[in-house]
């Protein structure tokens, strides 16, 4: 498994976010059991009351979320359904290059199609959060 979605947060696909519920989502680095934690929490009824998207390693979440991508995620944050020529318009980039981009932002669950084919980045803004504590202890 390298990423992984939260519950109480869970992935972009989830009616929850179409009903407005999630307009936050937080990249991480987490272990499994971290994220299983939240599973057994969300089973509870307990919320985060915002989206997360996992990775196992920081190295797999330097990989999916580069710097291109980011401005990718931040022209797609609240816009709604676009297409890759719009997106690539707004980021100053080769449609071709952002075509690249966004078919692995696809592929890793971050973005997805829209019912009108366009693609979609459902979350008005996002954060990343990342930290040392596991390599430290």
């Amino acid at each position: 498994m390298n990423f992984m979605t939260s519950p109480g947060s869970n992935s972009i696909s989830d009616e929850r976010y179409e009903n407005g519920d999630f307009r936050m989502v937080v990249f991480s680095v987490r272990t499994e059991d971290e994220v299983f934690a939240d599973f057994r929490s969300a089973f509870k009824g307990v919320e985060k009351g915002y989206a997360e998207i996992s990775f196992i390693t920081s190295d797999l979440l330097w990989r999916i979320l580069t710097g291109k991508r980011w401005d990718i995620l931040t022209a797609m944050a609240g816009a709604g359904e676009m297409s890759i020529r719009e997106v690539a318009r707004k980021v100053g980039r080769d449609v071709k290059a952002v075509h690249g981009d966004i078919t692995g932002l696809i592929k890793s669950g971050v973005v997805r199609r829209g019912e009108s084919g366009k693609v979609i980045f459902p979350y008005d803004y996002f954060e990343l959060r990342v930290s040392n504590r596991r390599a430290a202890a």
